[in-house]
């Protein structure tokens, strides 16, 4: 048993970087146009709708202001993380090479609902939008072609088709290369930061103060499919955060491109910061103009406007009077998806390749094509599975088991970053987190209260799914590990130098 408490040295990671056949691609701003291109998606455009009616009401404000609080605290751990081990896996890695390889299966696990249950929220996401866009334009898709078997009304088969199609497009983007998705995220999240700011002034000038009264609501019980729950109040608020946690995931997007980097000690840090304080001061002002421009009561799917809640900002402009808003914001929403569900598979994948080539996973996962250098094997099984899950599930189950794997993988950072700077003092940090015991602490704390507001049945079904993990583990990643098997040669042998000994010479790389 003591072999599941073995962690990988930091010189097996340089030599990772070193023998990477992946391409250094990205630079500064496109590492940042990822993290914005994450972040900038559901969150915005579909769960202010879901967090204002079931959750906070105007005071969904204060949930991004907690969500956005939690995440700067992760979002420091991760950026010195990210200038100490630039590699693909994300928090996968950092425990890796910290707290050993038990609980970075773990957290890579959970990485993996994480970024599956991401994509297919997102999916079912881009589909209520794109519904909304052919319905403009005098184009009615029947209803068993857009609605999974639970939301459907009728009797017989359902899928949602434009979910399940549009995973399939985003993944044939992905396989033709990093650069090339990366020059297509890049156009996409100027459009999208472009129609947010829209949102925001052209919003603020049909706001009703009186939709802000109360500004916390009481709590009370609503109806959320066929079961109640207790809504509003100051408990609203926090469960609120909680549930739209996962709209935040993009700067952790970002970790996992470390290893297509340029610079990726100083740049992945400041791409993971910038990405979320932009963000989140976007998500604040939106979810103000939103619930200003509409009573929260009105995105009830029950009550006059059902489909305000799956594209809540264009129906807000929309019943303001203003269908010519509706179109721009319809149109940015429905491409700007597009970006968020690229962003979400490719660190997926990325994910995946990294325990592949610890030997955690099967092979498969780490093979690259010949030419474009990307997952393909990966990504095809990846779209499969996200496409068909997508087609067949409600969104409220995907948003809240995405955030339970979010705020886990956030947790065990804040831990993994304190546990290496006590053991590994002398590491070359390009970033250092201030006052590491104050942050670290406040980030665990607040994650792990997040997590248990979660709803019981997301918090099961999660639960359930890192037993399987662990299940997995034992028989067979335990048994392939390379780790175990001294797989990366003679870096366990040999007498290890200290990481900042072992520089990769970018500039090589380019």
């Amino acid at each position: 048993m003591s072999k599941i408490w073995t962690k990988k040295p930091m010189s097996a990671f340089e030599d990772d970087m070193k023998s990477s056949q992946l391409k250094r691609v990205l630079g500064k701003w496109s590492l940042t146009a990822i993290g914005i291109g994450a972040i900038i998606g559901g969150g915005i455009f579909v769960l202010t709708g879901t967090g204002a009616y079931y959750h906070a009401g105007p005071a969904l404000a204060l949930s991004f202001v907690i969500a956005g609080i939690a995440c700067v605290f992760a979002a420091l751990c991760y950026s010195e993380f990210a200038s100490i081990l630039p590699v693909e896996g994300s928090a996968y890695a950092y425990a890796y090479g910290t707290v050993g390889e038990i609980f970075a299966w773990i957290i890579g696990w959970g990485l993996i609902l994480e970024y599956a249950m991401g994509s297919m929220t997102v999916a079912v996401s881009w589909s209520g939008y794109f519904n909304k866009l052919l319905k403009m334009f005098g184009i009615h898709l029947p209803e068993y072609l857009t609605s999974d078997p639970a939301s459907y009304t009728g009797d017989g088969f359902s899928m949602n088709l434009p979910a399940f199609l549009i995973v399939l497009f985003v993944i044939s983007i992905l396989i033709k290369g990093t650069k090339e998705a990366a020059k297509a995220n890049n156009l996409i999240v100027i459009m999208k930061v472009s129609a947010v700011l829209f949102v925001i002034i052209a919003g603020a000038f049909f706001i009703n103060v009186e939709n802000w009264n109360p500004f916390i609501p009481a709590a009370r019980m609503v109806q959320e499919g066929e079961n109640m729950k207790e809504a509003y109040g100051i408990q609203g608020i926090v469960s609120g955060a909680a549930a739209i946690f996962f709209a935040y995931v993009g700067f952790d997007a970002v970790s996992t491109q470390a290893g297509e980097a340029i610079n990726p000690k100083k740049d992945v840090p400041f791409a993971i910061i910038v990405s979320l304080l932009v963000c989140t001061a976007l998500y604040i002002l939106v979810s103000l103009v939103l619930t200003g421009m509409m009573h929260y009561s009105d995105f009830d799917p029950q009550g006059k406007y059902p489909d305000a809640i799956k594209a809540p900002v264009a129906y807000a402009f929309e019943i303001a009077g203003q269908g010519w808003a509706g179109y721009i914001i319809t149109i940015a929403a429905t491409v700007g998806l597009v970006s968020v569900l690229m962003v979400m598979i490719m660190g997926q994948s990325r994910i995946f390749l990294g325990m592949s080539k610890d030997g955690l996973i099967p092979k498969m996962f780490s093979d690259l094509h010949p030419v474009k250098k990307t997952p393909a094997k990966s990504l095809m099984l990846l779209g499969v599975l996200i496409a068909t899950v997508a087609a067949f599930t409600p969104i409220s189950k995907l948003a809240d088991m995405t955030s339970f794997g979010t705020l886990f993988a956030f947790t065990m950072v804040c831990i993994a970053v304190w546990i290496l700077r006590k053991k590994e003092p002398n590491l070359q940090r390009n970033f250092k987190v201030p006052a590491l015991p104050v942050i670290a602490t406040l980030g665990i704390c607040i994650n792990l209260y997040l997590i248990w507001n979660l709803s019981h049945e997301a918090k099961y079904l999660s639960i359930g799914w890192l037993v399987l993990g662990v299940l997995i583990y034992f028989t067979y990643s335990l048994r392939n590990s390379k780790l175990h098997k001294a797989g990366y040669g003679e870096t366990f042998k040999a007498e290890q130098k200290p990481l900042q000994d072992v520089d990769v010479d970018i500039d090589n790389e380019k």
